[in-house]
């Protein structure tokens, strides 16, 4: 048992699913369970996948509902953040929805987290939030933003905030592999690419969920923490399905690579054997020495020029 409370916000997305029956199946149920999200029908869903477990507590609520964080917060000890609004060509259409759940929705986390008493956030972010070309990831920068300096609000308060980021989840929702499989299903010989070019950074979810307790284990208040993960080529993809391809143009906000650290904050990150930390530009706990290796001048992480390539027989097995 973890012997913490702990609230997921986005509860029953694909992170806050896969986190509590990743919770379940490893003995790992902790003192107290709040799962918050705006979709009744998926929290039923959710439950009865559960066996509605003891210690558990059910919010409805949106992360735009200051007050109603209030209630869900009180007596927490951990919360995961990790409700927003994720859909490339649906931010780009509906930028004030995406404004007003991934940034608004941020804040509010973060003021409610610091005014009841919670001891440690984490922000699970994305590689879009890096040198951003679409509103999505915008947002998601802001989000990182309003998280690692809330630590200056929250200076004396005992709480923390900190950001995991990382790249595309294997299989999460709208995701290209449940694209994929869908058009399968329907009897597709031939799968659409955006662009033959275009790299991923590729994470199995079960890795993510890991990462995320890692992140809680280890943050002192600032830091991003990046995990070192393999890329895939789009083309691969599409050869582990057995599939032809056909090319239909780049998506509206769509990249042809994502990076998870940029060359500008090389001189504040650290190199450890598993992942990477971005530390804080101000020191938000006097005397804190990070460990790990500074990596060299110039640094970047992106999918394209990544040591690490899944082959395709490797994909065919994830």
């Amino acid at each position: 048992m973890y012997t913490k409370s702990i609230l997921i916000t986005g509860g029953t997305g694909s992170f806050g699913t896969a986190f509590c029956l990743y919770l379940q199946k490893n003995n790992l149920w902790p003192r107290r369970l709040a799962i918050l999200s705006r979709d009744w029908v998926k929290q039923a869903a959710l439950r009865e996948k559960l066996g509605d477990p003891p210690n558990t507590s059910w919010f409805i609520g949106d992360v735009r509902d200051y007050n109603r964080l209030l209630r869900a917060f009180d007596g927490v000890d951990t919360v995961i953040h990790a409700a927003a609004m994720k859909e490339i060509v649906s931010c780009e259409y509906n930028p004030r929805e995406a404004m007003l759940t991934n940034v608004n929705g941020t804040q509010n986390v973060l003021d409610a987290a610091i005014n009841c008493g919670v001891e440690k956030t984490l922000l699970i972010s994305t590689d879009k939030a890096v040198e951003p070309v679409n509103f999505y990831g915008k947002t998601k920068a802001l989000a990182e933003g309003l998280f690692i300096q809330g630590n200056a609000y929250a200076n004396n308060k005992n709480s923390w905030f900190s950001v995991a980021r990382y790249g595309n989840v294997i299989g999460s929702q709208g995701s290209v592999v449940e694209v994929y499989k869908r058009l399968i299903a329907n009897g597709a010989v031939s799968l659409p690419v955006t662009d033959r070019r275009m790299t991923r950074f590729w994470y199995r979810m079960e890795d993510a969920i890991r990462f995320v307790f890692f992140c809680l284990e280890n943050m002192r208040g600032g830091e991003i923490f990046v995990p070192k993960i393999p890329s895939i080529r789009i083309l691969d993809l599409v050869e582990a399905f057995g599939r032809e391809w056909h090319e239909i143009g780049i998506r509206p906000g769509e990249k042809l690579h994502e990076c998870l650290i940029p060359e500008a904050v090389s001189h504040l990150t650290r190199e450890f054997e598993d992942y990477y930390l971005i530390e804080p530009t101000i020191d938000f706990r006097e005397g804190i020495e990070y460990e790990g290796r500074r990596v060299g001048k110039g640094f970047r992480y992106d999918s394209e020029r990544n040591e690490r390539f899944l082959t395709v027989d490797e994909i065919g097995k994830l």
